[in-house]
């Protein structure tokens, strides 16, 4: 297996601009007692964090937040190669947990611009679609480029528990993983095609959607006053790289 997450792809992951810096607290955490889903629970507090500073209308301070999250979520993913733990249970908890991020800070946002409810809740499934697309194409990339399959594109079946983890917590997850998101891989992987042969152009563009890119474009609606844009960049600018991407994969 190759070491990089993309083998030799010449893809550039521009949501992985906080890697080298999750890396540099990944390996000062590789023999202590920390393990790599505690430091997804902590991401989690630190989404709930988040959300309060904006309910709190600190927004400047939550997309600040919003930004460091980000690198701490791919703490746990660093953490797991240094180690050489891959773990099923880590990459469902980490969807889960970063859907359960997702959720709150929209409805923080919802609450400081007046959003509705319909608007509220189609701008947490578009993004949603959108992080789907990034995913599917990293997660092809990843099995094309490095041999990963800890991520698969297909969840329908359940994976064999890795040693150092138990098959009950796999089924578990699992079954949440299903009922909660299996329904956006399939769709996802119904609509995009067979993609270019090493799918750099697809993920280098889908990559945009990226948690890690997204984050720095809400910072800088924040700190230029224009938060209330937020719409426009989930439906317009987003909307269009998906059409983009999906696009160029079918030729």
């Amino acid at each position: 297996m190759a070491t990089g997450k993309y083998g030799d792809s010449r893809a550039i992951d521009v949501s992985d601009w906080g890697r080298p810096i999750a890396r540099f607290f990944a390996k000062r955490l590789e023999n202590t007692p920390v393990s790599v889903l505690m430091v997804t629970h902590f991401h989690l507090f630190v989404s709930i964090f988040c959300a309060w500073l904006i309910l709190e209308e600190m927004i400047v301070e939550g997309c600040i937040v919003l930004v460091i999250k980000g690198v701490i979520d791919a703490i746990d993913g660093e953490l797991a190669r240094i180690r050489k733990r891959p773990s099923h249970v880590g990459r469902y908890w980490d969807t889960v947990a970063d859907t359960i991020g997702l959720i709150l800070v929209m409805y923080a946002f919802s609450q400081f611009l007046n959003w509705n409810y319909l608007l509220t809740s189609s701008l947490i499934l578009a993004v949603l679609f959108q992080y789907s697309l990034f995913n599917h194409f990293s997660v092809r990339a990843r099995i094309l480029g490095s041999g990963d399959t800890t991520s698969r594109v297909n969840e329908k079946i359940c994976p064999t528990a890795q040693p150092w983890e138990k098959q009950k917590h796999v089924d578990f997850f699992h079954k949440i993983y299903l009922i909660g998101f299996s329904w956006q891989d399939q769709i996802v992987d119904f609509i995009v095609g067979k993609g270019s042969k090493d799918l750099s152009f697809e993920l280098t563009v889908s990559s945009l959607l990226g948690y890690g890119f997204q984050s720095i474009l809400i910072l800088i609606l924040a700190l230029n006053s224009e938060i209330e844009l937020l719409p426009e960049l989930i439906f317009g600018f987003n909307g269009g790289l998906m059409f983009l991407t999906i696009v160029r994969s079918y030729f």
